[in-house]
């Protein structure tokens, strides 16, 4: 097995989308190399519904596929084609974009008023972004689980683990998207597709995401099975770890313990022009797509 090093770790930054839903911004709208072909990554998370509950009204997407997951809450959800639906606690909607389609996301909070959840946008590549839009909506009960003898649990929500495969099928990237969480004083070692790109997003608790074999600091917070934790590499609530090249990552936990998002995929290594939710592989594929939208021809004929 070989290690994948952690090369970058930064931490998402507060945005507003939709009409007036602050959020934070894991990765977007910038360099898509790093995380192809994976292209944004949005943490809805809110107690106050006066600051999610007007939604993300009806927008376009094109050429993209974007992948809901709700953690508290529900996300009432409508299309320009008929579809419509309730996103609740636990599960997980894939849309796939394809040629075109126009939909709308109200989000709603718990008893407590709570909303949470993600949005992670995924490329299509250049043969599949005029495919005919279509939906996947999982129910959380539909999602299995895989806990391990040390309390490891992972929640296999699309691609192969630990002997479970997710229900979401038939996705372009062929992806693994995990909720894992790892309970508190304990060292894994989670394997990786090496040719996919790979990052972890960490939403709760915190961890060490660094070679047991790596150097440690003089700051040292408790000894684990004979390795000592070093706080300077713990990654926190909110924050982005990015992998380099290898098929396996090690997470190495505190005392809190740590929950956090495993998503890899084999890059499509194609250009990209994006204007918002339309992504495309050319300028004049992009401009095409906003002549449409003028014109209102922007939804192809799907029958």
């Amino acid at each position: 097995m070989t290690f994948r090093p952690v090369t970058s770790q930064t931490m998402a930054t507060p945005t507003m989308e939709g009409a007036g839903v602050h959020l934070q911004r894991v990765f977007g709208f910038g360099d898509t190399s790093e995380s192809d072909p994976f292209l944004l990554l949005d943490d809805f998370r809110n107690d106050d519904p006066a600051l999610y509950e007007k939604g993300f009204p009806w927008h376009p997407h094109r050429g993209i596929e974007t992948i809901t997951y709700v953690l508290d809450g529900e996300v009432e959800h409508s299309d320009s084609l008929g579809n419509s639906g309730l996103l609740g606690a636990g599960s997980v909607q894939w849309m796939t974009a394809g040629s075109g389609i126009m939909h709308q996301e109200m989000p709603r909070g718990n008893t407590k008023g709570v909303m949470h959840g993600f949005q992670l946008w995924a490329n299509l590549p250049s043969s599949l972004k005029m495919t005919a839009p279509r939906y996947q909506d999982i129910q959380s009960s539909d999602i299995p689980v895989v806990i391990d003898d040390d309390g490891t649990s992972v929640k296999v929500i699309t691609g192969g683990f630990w002997g479970k495969r997710g229900p979401v099928d038939g996705i372009a990237a062929d992806p693994l998207y995990l909720d894992i969480s790892v309970p508190p004083n304990t060292r894994r070692s989670l394997p990786i597709d090496t040719r996919a790109n790979a990052f972890a997003y960490v939403f709760a608790g915190a961890a060490s995401f660094v070679d047991a074999a790596a150097p440690l600091g003089v700051r040292v917070e408790k000894e684990v099975a004979g390795q000592e934790i070093n706080i300077r590499d713990m990654s926190g609530n909110r924050t982005l770890v990015r992998f380099g090249s290898g098929d396996e990552i090690t997470v190495q936990t505190g005392a809190e313990g740590v929950r956090f998002l495993l998503v890899a995929g084999r890059p499509i290594q194609e250009p990209v022009a994006w204007h918002g939710p339309i992504v495309m592989n050319t300028r004049a594929e992009l401009q095409q797509a906003m002549r449409e939208l003028n014109n209102g021809t922007f939804i192809r004929d799907q029958r």
